[in-house]
């Protein structure tokens, strides 16, 4: 078995099978000359048509799911006049339809890289609507998934959300990708589906058809040059775990009792909430992502409370909207940043635009007096007390009983406690968290190690954050990925954390890992992980 490859965890589980690569995309042929400008410029938006109704017709076939609406975005992409525009001019002026639509998306990729952050990953979709449209252009079959006819790791250098919307989760084991960060389509699709993914995976795209792998999207490494006897013992074991896992319930507590709420992070109401508590993060954001305006006050309405009511009686706690840096939303942020991720971002955004606070607030308030549900409001990216009591005061000003904010900066982790004396609880981002601890940018493959939860100084600070939540006597909790490795989740409740929430499909396995220890057990391990001199150590010492 050769080195590992390294990448970044973006699905959770282990898997192992015969890595097969998706089908390279079509070529662009050489350029020829325009003789019928009209006739070619049929042929090139004739082709865009095609592709978003293709598109369009994938994401009925999957609606109401977290693919369908990122299919949605893509066909909006597809159907751009200006896009279109684009490309006829492009043909006037002597260009084929392949190549003008090569051209005219290079223009647009260019500028959603220049964007950086959400839309820099949004440029692979712009990759694949080219794909798609020059293979439309030379009467092609459009590129797609690989059937070698037995289970396999499907492996790119990324994946589009045409590629993994209609993935068949009973012959695609894992997902390996040599680009994308941990908020790029395969990573939010992996999660959604339940699938092992590892993703910046340097090296993936060298590993040749057929070769068995097992890939570990807790810990993001794929390993290759495995034997059959590895494999058919991972998939026993997997198949094994499954079944145990499908026959757990209840909420998430120790063997001797204790209570650790487990939670689901959603999108929206069609997200799969099976077996969570409740919602410990509702991301606002992807209603107002890919529009040219804030969404209004009853759009937010009727969408907060469809969520509400999916959670009657149970816990709802929602994210304000958390835009800028890898989310950038063009109404808001028309300047461009020195650098957006230490810029006007989450809860800032409000020192511009008080009214699109005010307004998610208002609409919050309203839905959640009409649902059964137990709603409470955190506000991302605080770095002071006074921030935190400045949010609490507009939330009650809305009607809103219950008012927290997400420590995802060092200075909140440190000041924790006093930020406690002025919020009802606070919520852990660790992705984030993560990033600003270790100054290493979310989206770097390179620097994946220094993005391991399990790395000293990250634990030391949610040590401080649930240290201040037992003094103060109110609830600290994780929302970030870190929350649904099972072997963390132990630590955590072993830290003092009160509820974990994740992707609602992780939820089972940390409810097993909770139950199979007392909490002096976890105590003990959080201890031993403190203890420990780097990130593989305290992976180590918990066991």
């Amino acid at each position: 078995m050769t080195e590992p490859l390294r990448g970044i965890a973006a699905g959770p589980g282990l898997a192992a099978g015969p890595a097969h690569r998706i089908a390279a995309r079509p070529a662009l042929p050489p350029a020829v000359s325009v003789s019928d400008v009209d006739a070619e410029t049929a042929r090139a938006l004739g082709a865009l048509k095609t592709v978003a109704d293709d598109l369009g017709a994938r994401a009925a076939a999957v609606a109401g799911t977290v693919a369908a609406d990122i299919l949605d975005a893509q066909v909006m992409m597809a159907e751009d006049a200006m896009l279109g525009e684009d490309v006829a001019a492009r043909v006037g002026a002597g260009t084929d339809a392949p190549h003008a639509i090569t051209e005219a998306l290079a223009v647009h990729r260019a500028a959603f890289e220049a964007a950086g952050g959400y839309l820099a990953e949004r440029a692979a979709d712009l990759d694949d609507l080219r794909d798609r449209a020059v293979a439309a252009c030379l009467g092609l079959a459009m590129p797609g998934i690989p059937a070698p006819g037995r289970p396999f790791v499907l492996v790119a250098a990324d994946l589009s959300p045409a590629d993994t919307a209609g993935l068949d989760t009973g012959q695609v084991l894992a997902l390996v990708t040599a680009e994308g960060g941990p908020t790029s389509h395969t990573a939010i699709l992996a999660r959604a589906l339940g699938l092992p993914a590892v993703v910046g995976c340097a090296g993936a795209l060298d590993i040749p058809d057929g070769t068995l792998v097992t890939v570990d999207g807790t810990r993001g490494l794929v390993e290759t040059g495995v034997d059959e006897g590895t494999v058919a013992g991972i998939r026993a074991e997997e198949t094994a775990r499954r079944a145990r896992l499908s026959a757990t319930s209840g909420p998430g507590r120790t063997s001797d009792g204790h209570p650790v709420a487990l939670l689901a992070n959603v999108g929206s109401a069609e997200d799969h909430l099976d077996g969570a508590e409740g919602i410990g993060l509702f991301r606002t954001e992807l209603r107002y992502l890919d529009r040219t305006e804030a969404p209004g006050f009853d759009e937010q309405v009727e969408a907060y409370t469809r969520v509400f009511r999916a959670m009657p009686g149970r816990k709802v706690v929602v994210r304000t909207l958390d835009a800028g840096a890898d989310k950038p939303l063009p109404f808001l942020f028309a300047d461009g940043e020195p650098n957006p991720a230490l810029g006007v971002r989450g809860l800032r955004v409000a020192r511009r635009h008080p009214e699109i606070l005010r307004v998610q607030l208002d609409a919050i308030a309203t839905a959640a007096s009409a649902a059964g549900a137990d709603v409470a409001v955190m506000a991302p990216m605080v770095a002071t007390v006074a921030e935190a009591a400045g949010f609490v005061a507009r939330c009650r000003a809305a009607g809103i009983a219950k008012a927290g904010v997400m420590v995802e900066i060092p200075a909140a982790a440190l000041r924790a406690r006093p930020i406690l004396e002025v919020v009802d609880f606070i919520s852990v981002g660790t992705n984030d968290l993560s990033q600003y601890t270790l100054a290493a940018d979310r989206q770097c493959a390179e620097l994946a190690e220094l993005l391991d939860p399990w790395q000293p100084a990250l634990l030391d600070l949610l040590a401080m954050c649930a240290r201040a939540g037992a003094e103060t006597g109110k609830p600290v909790g994780v929302c970030g990925e870190a929350a649904a490795d099972p072997a963390l989740a132990v630590v955590l409740a072993g830290l003092g954390i009160d509820s974990l929430s994740m992707s609602a499909r992780a939820i089972p396995a940390v409810r097993e890992a909770l139950a199979a220890r007392t909490f002096a057990e976890c105590r003990a391990a959080a201890a031993a992980a403190l203890a420990a001199g780097d990130a593989e150590g305290a992976r180590a010492a918990v066991g």
